[in-house]
Protein backbone atom coordinates (compact mmCIF):
# COMPACT_ATOMS: atom_id res chain seq x y z
CA UNK A 1 0.00 0.00 0.00
CA UNK A 2 1.02 3.75 -0.73
CA UNK A 3 0.77 6.42 1.82
CA UNK A 4 -2.58 8.36 0.49
CA UNK A 5 -1.90 11.97 -0.61
CA UNK A 6 -5.36 13.43 -0.19
CA UNK A 7 -6.15 14.28 3.49
CA UNK A 8 -10.01 13.44 5.07
CA UNK A 9 -12.20 16.06 6.57
CA UNK A 10 -15.05 15.68 9.15
CA UNK A 11 -17.68 16.77 11.25
CA UNK A 12 -18.13 16.53 14.45
CA UNK A 13 -19.25 12.88 13.73
CA UNK A 14 -16.78 9.80 13.14
CA UNK A 15 -16.41 9.90 9.63
CA UNK A 16 -13.72 9.88 6.84
CA UNK A 17 -14.06 11.64 3.58
CA UNK A 18 -12.53 12.47 0.34
CA UNK A 19 -12.16 16.54 0.00
CA UNK A 20 -12.59 16.60 -3.45
CA UNK A 21 -15.57 14.15 -4.42
CA UNK A 22 -18.38 13.91 -2.02
CA UNK A 23 -18.96 10.96 -0.15
CA UNK A 24 -20.67 8.16 -1.77
CA UNK A 25 -22.20 7.14 1.78
CA UNK A 26 -23.47 8.85 4.36
CA UNK A 27 -24.58 7.73 7.55
CA UNK A 28 -26.90 9.67 10.33
CA UNK A 29 -27.12 8.46 13.77
CA UNK A 30 -28.08 4.82 12.65
CA UNK A 31 -29.45 2.71 15.10
CA UNK A 32 -30.42 -0.95 14.08
CA UNK A 33 -32.77 -2.98 17.14
CA UNK A 34 -33.22 -6.67 17.18
CA UNK A 35 -36.64 -7.26 18.48
CA UNK A 36 -36.22 -10.59 20.73
CA UNK A 37 -39.12 -12.60 23.03
CA UNK A 38 -36.62 -11.48 25.97
CA UNK A 39 -35.56 -7.65 25.19
CA UNK A 40 -33.91 -5.47 22.50
CA UNK A 41 -31.31 -6.19 21.49
CA UNK A 42 -29.40 -2.72 19.88
CA UNK A 43 -26.91 -4.56 17.33
CA UNK A 44 -26.59 -0.45 16.23
CA UNK A 45 -26.02 1.94 18.09
CA UNK A 46 -26.33 5.79 16.95
CA UNK A 47 -23.83 5.58 14.12
CA UNK A 48 -22.41 7.53 11.96
CA UNK A 49 -20.04 7.45 8.81
CA UNK A 50 -19.06 8.48 5.67
CA UNK A 51 -17.14 6.54 3.18
CA UNK A 52 -15.03 7.86 0.76
CA UNK A 53 -14.86 6.79 -2.72
CA UNK A 54 -12.54 4.95 -4.76
CA UNK A 55 -10.67 3.57 -1.41
CA UNK A 56 -11.10 0.50 0.39
CA UNK A 57 -12.43 0.96 4.05
CA UNK A 58 -12.22 -1.46 6.47
CA UNK A 59 -14.60 -2.39 9.02
CA UNK A 60 -12.84 -4.23 11.98
CA UNK A 61 -14.00 -5.55 15.59
CA UNK A 62 -14.66 -8.66 16.64
CA UNK A 63 -17.37 -11.04 16.12
CA UNK A 64 -20.86 -9.79 17.70
CA UNK A 65 -19.76 -6.27 17.60
CA UNK A 66 -22.16 -4.80 14.64
CA UNK A 67 -20.29 -5.17 11.43
CA UNK A 68 -22.61 -7.51 9.74
CA UNK A 69 -25.44 -5.60 11.05
CA UNK A 70 -24.31 -2.22 9.78
CA UNK A 71 -23.59 -3.67 6.66
CA UNK A 72 -27.01 -5.47 5.91
CA UNK A 73 -28.70 -1.80 7.07
CA UNK A 74 -26.83 -0.47 4.36
CA UNK A 75 -28.26 -2.90 1.59
CA UNK A 76 -31.91 -2.25 3.43
CA UNK A 77 -31.40 -6.37 4.08
CA UNK A 78 -32.08 -6.50 8.07
CA UNK A 79 -33.26 -10.06 8.74
CA UNK A 80 -36.63 -10.54 11.29
CA UNK A 81 -37.18 -9.44 14.12
CA UNK A 82 -34.09 -6.63 13.29
CA UNK A 83 -35.22 -3.11 12.34
CA UNK A 84 -33.65 0.07 11.63
CA UNK A 85 -35.25 2.22 14.77
CA UNK A 86 -33.51 5.31 14.07
CA UNK A 87 -31.13 7.89 11.80
CA UNK A 88 -30.84 7.95 8.15
CA UNK A 89 -28.13 6.47 5.43
CA UNK A 90 -27.92 8.24 2.43
CA UNK A 91 -26.10 6.98 -0.75
CA UNK A 92 -25.17 9.80 -3.43
CA UNK A 93 -27.02 12.12 -1.08
CA UNK A 94 -30.57 9.97 -1.63
CA UNK A 95 -31.97 8.78 1.37
CA UNK A 96 -32.19 4.84 0.98
CA UNK A 97 -34.75 4.63 3.49
CA UNK A 98 -37.32 6.23 1.71
CA UNK A 99 -36.84 4.78 -1.82
CA UNK A 100 -39.66 3.04 -3.19
CA UNK A 101 -39.73 -0.66 -4.06
CA UNK A 102 -38.51 -0.38 -7.97
CA UNK A 103 -35.93 1.84 -6.45
CA UNK A 104 -34.91 -0.11 -3.88
CA UNK A 105 -34.36 -2.50 -6.17
CA UNK A 106 -32.41 -0.29 -8.59
CA UNK A 107 -30.09 0.55 -5.58
CA UNK A 108 -29.17 -3.29 -5.17
CA UNK A 109 -26.85 -4.96 -7.14
CA UNK A 110 -26.65 -1.67 -9.77
CA UNK A 111 -25.55 0.90 -7.20
CA UNK A 112 -24.15 -1.86 -4.76
CA UNK A 113 -23.12 -5.43 -4.15
CA UNK A 114 -22.22 -7.32 -1.78
CA UNK A 115 -19.55 -10.58 -1.09
CA UNK A 116 -20.83 -12.69 1.50
CA UNK A 117 -18.90 -15.14 3.71
CA UNK A 118 -20.24 -18.18 2.69
CA UNK A 119 -20.49 -18.49 -1.35
CA UNK A 120 -21.90 -22.09 -1.66
CA UNK A 121 -25.08 -20.39 0.27
CA UNK A 122 -25.12 -17.94 -2.72
CA UNK A 123 -24.90 -20.01 -5.74
CA UNK A 124 -28.32 -22.05 -7.47
CA UNK A 125 -27.19 -25.45 -7.17
CA UNK A 126 -29.71 -26.35 -9.86
CA UNK A 127 -27.91 -24.02 -12.26
CA UNK A 128 -24.75 -23.24 -14.44
CA UNK A 129 -22.72 -20.75 -13.31
CA UNK A 130 -23.43 -18.98 -16.64
CA UNK A 131 -27.32 -19.59 -16.38
CA UNK A 132 -27.00 -17.46 -13.63
CA UNK A 133 -24.65 -14.63 -14.55
CA UNK A 134 -27.44 -14.36 -17.45
CA UNK A 135 -30.55 -14.52 -15.17
CA UNK A 136 -28.67 -11.89 -12.70
CA UNK A 137 -27.72 -9.22 -15.31
CA UNK A 138 -31.80 -9.57 -17.29
CA UNK A 139 -33.08 -9.30 -13.95
CA UNK A 140 -31.79 -5.40 -14.03
CA UNK A 141 -30.62 -5.08 -16.96
CA UNK A 142 -31.92 -5.22 -20.54
CA UNK A 143 -28.98 -3.41 -22.60
CA UNK A 144 -26.85 -6.46 -23.56
CA UNK A 145 -27.81 -9.72 -25.81
CA UNK A 146 -27.06 -12.95 -24.04
CA UNK A 147 -23.67 -13.10 -26.29
CA UNK A 148 -22.60 -9.83 -24.82
CA UNK A 149 -23.23 -11.16 -20.97
CA UNK A 150 -21.64 -14.12 -21.48
CA UNK A 151 -18.43 -12.51 -22.69
CA UNK A 152 -18.44 -9.99 -19.85
CA UNK A 153 -18.97 -12.79 -17.58
CA UNK A 154 -15.95 -14.40 -19.23
CA UNK A 155 -13.96 -11.38 -18.61
CA UNK A 156 -14.49 -10.89 -15.11
CA UNK A 157 -14.05 -14.64 -14.08
CA UNK A 158 -10.59 -14.36 -15.85
CA UNK A 159 -9.92 -11.08 -13.52
CA UNK A 160 -10.52 -13.70 -10.79
CA UNK A 161 -8.01 -15.98 -12.19
CA UNK A 162 -10.57 -18.52 -12.79
CA UNK A 163 -10.57 -21.08 -16.25
CA UNK A 164 -14.08 -18.86 -17.63
CA UNK A 165 -15.00 -21.45 -20.42
CA UNK A 166 -14.44 -24.10 -17.74
CA UNK A 167 -16.43 -22.65 -14.45
CA UNK A 168 -19.67 -20.85 -16.87
CA UNK A 169 -20.51 -24.68 -17.81
CA UNK A 170 -20.49 -26.33 -14.26
CA UNK A 171 -22.26 -26.04 -11.68
CA UNK A 172 -21.36 -24.89 -8.06
CA UNK A 173 -20.85 -28.21 -6.23
CA UNK A 174 -18.53 -28.51 -9.18
CA UNK A 175 -16.36 -25.95 -7.96
CA UNK A 176 -14.04 -25.55 -4.58
CA UNK A 177 -14.43 -23.02 -1.78
CA UNK A 178 -11.95 -20.77 -3.09
CA UNK A 179 -13.23 -21.17 -6.55
CA UNK A 180 -17.05 -20.17 -5.70
CA UNK A 181 -15.76 -17.28 -3.65
CA UNK A 182 -13.92 -15.95 -6.67
CA UNK A 183 -17.41 -16.39 -8.79
CA UNK A 184 -18.87 -14.71 -5.86
CA UNK A 185 -17.04 -11.58 -6.38
CA UNK A 186 -17.12 -11.92 -10.57
CA UNK A 187 -20.82 -11.78 -9.95
CA UNK A 188 -20.91 -8.92 -7.71
CA UNK A 189 -19.23 -6.97 -10.28
CA UNK A 190 -21.47 -8.25 -13.43
CA UNK A 191 -23.71 -4.73 -13.15
CA UNK A 192 -20.78 -2.30 -12.31
CA UNK A 193 -21.83 -1.73 -8.66
CA UNK A 194 -20.60 1.96 -7.40
CA UNK A 195 -20.04 0.02 -4.52
CA UNK A 196 -18.73 -2.71 -3.14
CA UNK A 197 -19.18 -4.46 -0.08
CA UNK A 198 -17.48 -7.79 0.98
CA UNK A 199 -18.45 -9.51 4.61
CA UNK A 200 -15.58 -11.82 5.76
CA UNK A 201 -15.07 -13.04 2.03
CA UNK A 202 -12.72 -15.49 2.84
CA UNK A 203 -14.24 -17.37 5.94
CA UNK A 204 -13.61 -21.14 6.05
CA UNK A 205 -11.14 -20.57 3.19
CA UNK A 206 -7.47 -22.03 4.24
CA UNK A 207 -4.92 -19.32 4.44
CA UNK A 208 -3.41 -19.45 0.91
CA UNK A 209 -6.27 -19.23 -0.54
CA UNK A 210 -7.47 -16.05 1.61
CA UNK A 211 -4.45 -14.24 0.73
CA UNK A 212 -4.84 -15.17 -3.00
CA UNK A 213 -8.57 -13.45 -2.62
CA UNK A 214 -7.14 -10.62 -1.11
CA UNK A 215 -4.67 -10.49 -3.68
CA UNK A 216 -7.38 -10.48 -6.27
CA UNK A 217 -9.76 -8.05 -4.72
CA UNK A 218 -6.33 -5.19 -4.50
CA UNK A 219 -5.88 -6.19 -8.35
CA UNK A 220 -9.47 -5.30 -9.38
CA UNK A 221 -9.14 -2.38 -6.85
CA UNK A 222 -6.27 -1.15 -8.26
CA UNK A 223 -7.57 -1.54 -11.83
CA UNK A 224 -11.64 -0.45 -11.73
CA UNK A 225 -11.15 1.90 -8.42
CA UNK A 226 -14.20 0.58 -6.93
CA UNK A 227 -14.92 1.41 -3.85
CA UNK A 228 -14.86 -1.44 -1.00
CA UNK A 229 -16.12 -2.00 2.58
CA UNK A 230 -14.20 -4.93 3.85
CA UNK A 231 -15.90 -6.01 7.25
CA UNK A 232 -13.01 -8.56 9.25
CA UNK A 233 -12.40 -9.54 12.87
CA UNK A 234 -8.75 -9.80 11.07
CA UNK A 235 -7.13 -6.87 11.55
CA UNK A 236 -3.79 -7.97 9.73
CA UNK A 237 -6.46 -8.15 6.62
CA UNK A 238 -6.97 -4.59 6.94
CA UNK A 239 -2.99 -3.41 7.19
CA UNK A 240 -2.51 -5.01 4.03
CA UNK A 241 -5.54 -4.16 2.72
CA UNK A 242 -7.24 -1.17 3.17
CA UNK A 243 -6.54 2.92 2.84
CA UNK A 244 -9.04 3.26 5.70
CA UNK A 245 -9.94 1.70 9.07
CA UNK A 246 -12.95 2.14 11.16
CA UNK A 247 -13.14 0.30 14.64
CA UNK A 248 -16.69 -1.42 16.00
CA UNK A 249 -17.27 -2.83 19.07
CA UNK A 250 -20.47 -3.20 20.84
CA UNK A 251 -22.67 -1.48 18.12
CA UNK A 252 -20.96 1.54 18.03
CA UNK A 253 -17.86 3.04 15.68
CA UNK A 254 -15.32 3.82 18.50
CA UNK A 255 -12.15 4.74 16.36
CA UNK A 256 -11.57 5.73 12.79
CA UNK A 257 -8.53 6.88 10.43
CA UNK A 258 -6.41 6.40 7.88
CA UNK A 259 -4.76 2.72 8.25
CA UNK A 260 -0.68 3.76 8.62
CA UNK A 261 -1.51 6.61 11.05
CA UNK A 262 -3.85 3.80 13.42
CA UNK A 263 -1.30 1.60 13.22
CA UNK A 264 1.39 3.83 13.95
CA UNK A 265 -0.71 5.68 16.76
CA UNK A 266 -3.41 3.93 17.67
CA UNK A 267 -5.45 5.66 19.90
CA UNK A 268 -8.19 3.96 21.61
CA UNK A 269 -7.40 1.37 24.15
CA UNK A 270 -9.59 -1.36 21.73
CA UNK A 271 -7.79 -0.70 18.76
CA UNK A 272 -4.69 -1.15 20.65
CA UNK A 273 -5.92 -4.52 22.04
CA UNK A 274 -6.74 -5.79 18.52
CA UNK A 275 -3.32 -4.80 16.93
CA UNK A 276 -1.43 -6.15 20.21
CA UNK A 277 -3.57 -9.65 19.99
CA UNK A 278 -2.85 -10.27 15.93
CA UNK A 279 -0.63 -13.34 15.41
CA UNK A 280 2.76 -12.16 14.15
CA UNK A 281 4.99 -15.02 11.79
CA UNK A 282 7.97 -13.02 13.21
CA UNK A 283 6.76 -11.81 16.49
CA UNK A 284 7.40 -13.57 19.41
CA UNK A 285 4.22 -15.31 20.54
CA UNK A 286 4.30 -14.37 24.18
CA UNK A 287 4.45 -10.59 22.70
CA UNK A 288 0.39 -11.34 21.65
CA UNK A 289 -2.21 -10.69 24.59
CA UNK A 290 -5.39 -12.01 24.43
CA UNK A 291 -8.18 -9.12 24.83
CA UNK A 292 -9.35 -9.44 28.42
CA UNK A 293 -13.42 -10.15 29.94
CA UNK A 294 -15.91 -10.78 27.52
CA UNK A 295 -17.97 -8.51 24.61
CA UNK A 296 -21.10 -6.62 26.42
CA UNK A 297 -24.57 -7.87 26.42
CA UNK A 298 -25.84 -5.70 24.32
CA UNK A 299 -29.82 -6.41 25.55
CA UNK A 300 -28.88 -4.73 28.82
CA UNK A 301 -29.27 -0.99 29.37
CA UNK A 302 -26.22 0.60 30.55
CA UNK A 303 -24.99 4.24 31.01
CA UNK A 304 -21.01 5.17 30.77
CA UNK A 305 -18.57 3.68 27.97
CA UNK A 306 -19.09 0.31 25.78
CA UNK A 307 -15.39 -0.76 26.32
CA UNK A 308 -15.67 0.55 30.10
CA UNK A 309 -15.67 -3.46 31.83
CA UNK A 310 -12.70 -3.84 29.53
CA UNK A 311 -10.86 -1.11 29.68
CA UNK A 312 -7.05 -1.02 31.67
CA UNK A 313 -8.15 2.70 32.14
CA UNK A 314 -11.40 2.82 32.73
CA UNK A 315 -12.22 5.04 36.01
CA UNK A 316 -15.74 6.50 37.60
CA UNK A 317 -16.11 9.14 34.41
CA UNK A 318 -16.02 6.10 31.60
CA UNK A 319 -18.63 3.98 34.23
CA UNK A 320 -21.03 6.96 34.36
CA UNK A 321 -20.84 9.04 30.93
CA UNK A 322 -20.85 7.39 27.41
CA UNK A 323 -17.72 9.48 25.43
CA UNK A 324 -18.30 11.34 22.11
CA UNK A 325 -16.22 10.59 19.40
CA UNK A 326 -13.23 13.78 18.88
CA UNK A 327 -11.12 14.23 15.60
CA UNK A 328 -7.84 14.27 17.19
CA UNK A 329 -5.49 14.41 13.89
CA UNK A 330 -6.73 15.80 10.73
CA UNK A 331 -9.17 12.62 9.63
CA UNK A 332 -8.64 10.57 12.93
CA UNK A 333 -11.24 10.09 15.45
CA UNK A 334 -11.82 8.55 18.62
CA UNK A 335 -14.35 8.31 20.93
CA UNK A 336 -12.58 7.63 24.49
CA UNK A 337 -12.72 9.94 27.93
CA UNK A 338 -8.81 9.25 27.85
CA UNK A 339 -7.96 10.51 24.93
CA UNK A 340 -7.90 14.15 24.60
CA UNK A 341 -6.92 16.49 21.36
CA UNK A 342 -3.26 17.95 21.73
CA UNK A 343 -3.27 15.63 24.46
Amino acid sequence: MQKQDQKMESSQTINIEDKQIDNLLEIKDLCVDFFLPNGVLRAVNHVNFKLPPNKITGLVGESGSGKTTLTSAILRTVSNPGKITQGSIYFQRKDILKLSDKELRDYKWRDVAMVFQAAQNCLNPSMTIKEQFIETYLAHKKDLSTKEIIAQSEKLLRGVRLDAERVLKSYPHELSGGMKQRVMIAFAQILKPTILFLDEPTTALDVITQDYIFNILQAIHETTKMTMLLSTHDIAVVAKTCDYMAVMYGGNIVEMGDVFEMFEKPLHPYTKMLINAAPSLVGELKERNAIPGVAPDLMQERKGCIFANRCPLCDNECLQSEPKEDEITEGHLVACHKVKKGG
